[in-house]
């Protein structure tokens, strides 16, 4: 491996301090020490992870890219330590939850202040996890309760209910042609270029299958990471088209000048789940999923 926790910590302080001198301090060693340990990093590495501005060190795109696998190696180390805290004193008040293909969360504020109403001391913690990770960490014990809607081979290991659908539609400028249209077909996708979350990378093995109609054949496709209002900026700024759940994506309408444009004579859609381990779920992992169903939508049992 070419960087350890120490490099880690070096690059998160750096970044923080924007300087070596004030990093040295931080870390309670010399500049010149500091120096050499970052020039050794990035020989290992063989990219340059900083720019100078002034008299200021930034993170370049490399370094940016280290310095978020740097944070979230620094979380679970933290979420770590915390749970083996708990399991050492016998106590548990918390709840993990992580949510699919989703950055946008207007629906949890009041999930959470209902949770909290019903079990006072307690907590729901977000973990942030890769989408098709999910139902594994559920397995594994690093997850209670998930909220999914991309199919998964191992979804018939674990107790699903059924939340609600929501509607997947074209985004798009107002002065687009699609925005005419009553509904788009596979026909109108080609050529088109599309700006999607990452999660629908083509490379991926195995690759999540285009939210667009079958036989479509779009013309390029850029993938980004799973943050919505970035998505909304390349669409907004004439970068392309997405596809976008629709309660996502209305918020952006009139301040971003956008349309949203049916997929389909009917529309497409997708199912969401909740889904925990299975068996008899523990007393606050049960009054969490009360809740989601409650806010969310009426529970229906399903099977896979």
């Amino acid at each position: 491996m070419d960087v350890d926790l120490r490099d880690l910590e070096l690059l998160d302080t750096v970044a923080d301090a924007g300087s070596l001198t004030a990093a040295a301090e931080v870390l309670y060693v010399s500049q010149p020490a500091l120096s050499q340990r970052l020039t050794r990093m990035e020989d290992r590495l063989g990219v340059q992870l900083f720019d100078r501005q002034g008299r200021r060190l930034v993170p370049n795109a490399a370094g940016r890219r280290m310095l978020l696998a740097a944070r979230q190696v620094f979380a679970e180390l933290d979420a770590a330590t915390r749970d083996l805290r708990e399991m050492r004193d016998g106590r548990s008040r918390r709840v993990r939850l992580a949510v699919q293909c989703s950055t946008t969360f207007q629906w949890l504020p009041p999930v959470i202040r209902g949770f909290r109403e019903r079990c006072p001391d307690s907590e729901v913690r977000i973990e942030s996890l890769p989408g098709d990770a999910l139902i594994t960490a559920l397995l594994e014990d690093r997850l209670d309760v998930a909220l999914i809607t991309k199919p998964d081979p191992q979804m018939d290991r674990v107790d699903l209910l059924r939340l609600f659908e929501d509607e997947m539609v074209a985004v798009v400028p107002a002065a687009h042609p699609w925005a005419a249209l009553p509904y788009l077909t596979a026909r109108d996708f080609d050529d088109a270029h599309l700006v999607l979350y990452d999660l629908y990378d083509q490379s991926r093995i195995p690759a999540t299958p285009l939210p667009i109609p079958h036989g479509a054949r779009p013309g390029r496709i850029t993938t980004m990471p799973v943050i919505t209002d970035l998505v909304i900026e390349m669409v907004a700024g004439g970068q392309g088209a997405s596809v976008l759940p629709g309660w996502v994506a209305a918020p952006y309408v009139a301040s971003h000048g956008l349309a949203l444009v049916r997929i389909g004579a009917e529309a497409m859609s997708r199912t969401w789940y909740c889904a925990t381990r299975p068996g008899a779920r523990p007393a606050l992992v049960q009054a969490l999923v009360e809740e989601l169903t409650e806010r969310l939508g009426k529970p229906v049992a399903v099977s896979p």
